[in-house]
């Protein structure tokens, strides 16, 4: 059968061309039904011989197997172009997506790098703004160390024109009569404020003889409570006393001191001190025992909630009284609680270099304390210049009184108060200078004196007076120091 049929699709593939077929039908020797398909040769006039047709057939069947190998090849071939196809169609279809993904990277990329830009070009125009800002603050600071060198300037000119004229003034006292006859001191006449050449100009000269001192009141022994009615007017400074030497160039001036109304847990021992160069100013070291003040070992360092300003800082009853920097407003911060229990801003009063004492050191407000109670030193615009003196309560600072006195802030080197009398030293640098100038709060009248003050180490910061101890507390050229006085009752 498979050669009848290899056969047949022969015939049907050769007798494509041919002109007539025949189809027979009939029974075999069994009786079976036949059908017969005929198909005129084109090329052969007569059938071959039976081997012949075997031949033919085999040819077939060879030619049959060349076309199958033919067809499978033609199909894995079309199988191939329809992958190929397939694959192109994909990729044409991928193509815009992909190439859309890489552009959108691109712009992605473009755009931190336009980000990345901008930010430098802020970072540019930032730091251009801060150095023009910081151009025009060394501008500022420039006129304003040149402001200052011209006040410096003029204050060694009147230093010197001073000096000049104690000297003159000493040869007239050697060369006229004696003055220890003196009964008492003569006032001075009252300050015209249409001439500010006043102190040096208008006061008189005072000196206090032996025969007016009714009873001395010797600093070598404190008080012992303050009944003591022990207050008169200064007469004597003594010799300064060194307790203790700043280790650094930040005490090359501040202020140190006791309290003279000790409460627990302090005694009259117990030391604080400031030192007052720099900026931020806010450490406060406290000593319980003096030997510890000596040899330079706190028990405790405070820190101030805001930074003080001056060496103008008292200790009161249990509290640290001061200015606060670069404003007029005075602070009590308690040192047990480390609390801040009032403040008060001064009305009117100069700060930050407006009304100094003669050595600078933004010493425009000072506070002192005395037998009396609490006051703050200062000066105004309204008394150009002149010293201003208030008591304040201690408990608010509120102001209590106010004298304005008839004495120039800036002419003077310190000042402190004695039994509410406010007296000024003359030079913080001068080996030998005087207590020059006293007011009375009592009168409201002011004396010029001579009472021999000695700058030891020649630059003397902060001088304050402690009425408990009777002595006076200096700060000098990194040293703190003391000086017994002696008062005159009267």
């Amino acid at each position: 059968m498979p050669a009848v049929q290899l056969l047949l699709l022969a015939c049907m593939v050769w007798g494509a061309g041919a002109k007539a077929a025949q189809l027979r039908k009939a029974n075999d020797r069994s009786g079976r039904c036949q059908y017969t398909f005929s198909v005129a040769s084109p090329n052969e006039s007569s059938c071959p011989e039976p081997g012949q047709a075997m031949s033919a057939i085999q040819d077939l069947q060879r030619d049959s197997s060349t076309q199958r190998a033919e067809l499978e090849s033609t199909k894995a071939r079309l199988s191939s172009l329809e992958s190929l196809l397939q694959r192109l169609n994909l990729d044409q279809a991928a193509g815009p997506q992909e190439a859309q993904e890489g552009l959108q990277r691109e712009l992605g990329a473009l755009r931190k790098d336009r980000d990345r830009l901008e930010t430098q070009a802020r970072e540019l125009e930032v730091a251009y703004s801060n150095l023009l800002r910081d151009k025009s603050a060394l501008e500022e600071e420039k006129r304003r160390l040149g402001q200052e060198n011209e006040e410096l300037a003029r204050r060694l000119e009147s230093s010197s024109q001073e000096a000049a004229r104690l000297r003159r003034g000493q040869c007239l006292q050697a060369g006229g009569p004696s003055q220890d006859l003196l009964s008492g001191s003569r006032e001075v006449p009252q300050w015209n404020l249409d001439n500010l050449a006043f102190q040096e100009l208008k006061s008189e000269l005072t000196e206090v003889p032996a025969s007016g001192i009714l009873q001395e009141s010797p600093s070598d022994r404190p008080r012992t409570g303050e009944g003591d009615g022990g207050c008169g007017r200064l007469v004597w400074v003594g010799e300064p006393v060194t307790l203790r030497t700043a280790e650094t160039i930040t005490g090359k001036y501040g202020v140190w001191m006791r309290d003279p109304k000790p409460v627990h847990p302090y005694t009259q021992e117990t030391t604080w001190r400031i030192d007052t160069v720099g900026v931020d100013i806010r450490q406060v070291f406290e000593y319980s025992l003096l030997s510890d003040f000596v040899q330079g070992y706190p028990s405790r360092v405070h820190v101030l909630p805001r930074p003080l300003e001056s060496t103008g800082a008292v200790v009161y009853a249990g509290s640290l009284y001061f200015q606060a920097a670069e404003t007029r407003t005075v602070i009590r911060y308690e040192l047990n609680t480390e609390a801040v229990k009032a403040k008060k801003e001064i009305p009117g009063a100069g700060y930050h270099g407006q009304f100094p004492y003669s050595w600078g050191g933004y010493t425009d407000i000072d506070m002192a304390v005395d037998e009396t109670g609490l006051w703050v030193i200062y000066s105004t615009e309204e008394a150009k210049g002149a010293i201003v003196l208030s008591q304040l309560n201690p408990e608010n600072l509120e102001l209590e009184r106010t004298w304005e006195t008839n004495i120039r802030k800036q002419s003077v080197a310190n000042a402190f108060v004695i039994c509410g009398t406010l007296y000024t030293i003359s030079s913080y640098s001068s080996a030998d200078a005087t207590v020059n100038f006293a007011y009375d709060t009592g009168t409201g009248r002011s004396t010029s004196l001579t009472i021999p003050f000695k700058n030891h180490y020649k630059y003397t910061s902060m001088v304050d007076y402690n009425p408990l101890e009777r002595k006076l507390f200096a700060w000098d050229n990194f040293n703190m120091v003391t000086y017994d006085i002696k008062l005159a009752k009267l």
